[in-house]
């Protein structure tokens, strides 16, 4: 009997193993899939539209509450300031200020940087035109006639938005990221609009 029973346990662990390993369990482990983020996403096709021929950036910004003159007051305010920022040209001023229109036109001429290491310091100046109109409840914001100088002090190369930053020049064949040589200036172009429309949204909320 004893024998019978040692036999019978010493069976048991391989019975249970062999059970195991055939078992289905009740959720299949679902294999997790890597996800590729393209760093170079937010700047692809459509990142720089052009309208009537000129690459144009436009924003309505909402300011629900805020009187015509009120959105136009502040923006003047803000706009006075970003020409006396420490990356501005004594170009960079407000060439109309329309208070019955609730207008305004503004010129910057600043430095866009790409590089600023130890012995490389890679940048472009770039020109732009602001266009700002206001009425109750919001304000649009177009920036547009966007121009660079680049390598002033070697071989000085001068150029429109339109000839370098546009899908066609600025991404590769199949869109897929930024081109070598233009990229640069298509992806820092793009930040520089982000950050000053993002002021813009936070000035009105």
């Amino acid at each position: 009997m004893k024998k019978l029973l040692i036999a019978i346990t010493m069976c048991l662990p391989l019975t249970t193993m062999a059970q195991n390993d055939w078992e289905v369990p009740d959720e299949p482990v679902k294999k997790v899939e890597e996800v590729v983020v393209n760093p170079d996403q937010k700047y692809l096709a459509g990142a720089v539209p052009v309208i009537d021929g000129k690459v144009t950036f436009e924003q309505t910004f909402l300011a629900p509450g805020m009187s015509a003159n009120e959105i136009y007051d502040k923006m003047l305010n803000y706009i006075e300031r970003m020409t006396k920022g420490g990356n501005q040209f004594e170009e960079s001023r407000v060439l109309i200020q329309d208070k019955e229109k609730h207008q305004i036109v503004a010129n910057f001429l600043e430095w866009l940087v790409f590089t600023d290491k130890a012995l490389v310091l890679d940048r472009t100046r770039m020109r732009f035109l602001l266009f700002v109109d206001c009425k109750n409840g919001e304000a649009k914001v177009r920036m547009t006639r966007i121009n660079y100088l680049y390598e002033e002090e070697r071989d000085p190369q001068k150029f429109t938005a339109e000839e370098w930053i546009t899908d066609e020049m600025a991404l590769n064949k199949k869109q897929t990221k930024l081109a070598r040589t233009y990229g640069k200036f298509r992806r820092k172009t793009i930040d520089r609009k982000d950050f000053i429309f993002s002021k813009f949204e936070e000035l009105l909320k």
